[in-house]
């Protein structure tokens, strides 16, 4: 589990050399042990949430998972935010997914996999969280989901 893509992070410097290292040393981690581990048919892979709306999330703007709509008056990009669940049923399809080796090495979303498998987070859609950073929310555009959710 980590924190962006390898197309984000290879984009995109991550506020400073070890928090930067940190998000990327993990993708980087699951694609060696996913050369390590083929020949015993084994997948690695790195799995990243988008704006997760964990309970730290929660508790940081004042909100809960029932209201948490509310926090979009702080931080208008958390209108892209997903609950924990989400990236949760991600794990689930993964694990269930009889070709899963075709993701080994990989970096995947919570977003990319729910388009693949179907499943939608606990409002019945499927937030692209990793597609919504770089073209809305780092690009200065107002906060707007339309498209993203």
């Amino acid at each position: 589990m980590t924190d962006g893509t390898a197309e984000y992070n290879a984009a995109n410097y991550r506020l400073s050399l070890f928090y930067d290292l940190a998000k990327t040393s993990v993708i980087r981690m699951a694609w060696a042990q996913a050369q390590e581990l083929q020949p015993y048919g084994c997948t690695a892979l790195a799995l990243t949430p988008g704006w997760l709306r964990s309970e730290m999330m929660l508790d940081i703007y004042g909100v809960s998972e029932a209201n948490w709509r509310d926090a979009i008056v702080k931080q208008p990009h958390f209108v892209i935010a997903e609950s924990p669940r989400y990236v949760g049923r991600a794990v689930v399809h993964l694990a269930g997914d009889p070709e899963v080796a075709r993701w080994s090495g990989q970096s995947l979303s919570s977003g990319q996999l729910a388009k693949v498998y179907g499943f939608t987070d606990l409002d019945g859609s499927q937030p692209d969280a990793w597609r919504y950073v770089p073209e809305v929310q780092d690009a200065g555009k107002p906060a707007d989901a339309t498209g993203y959710r």
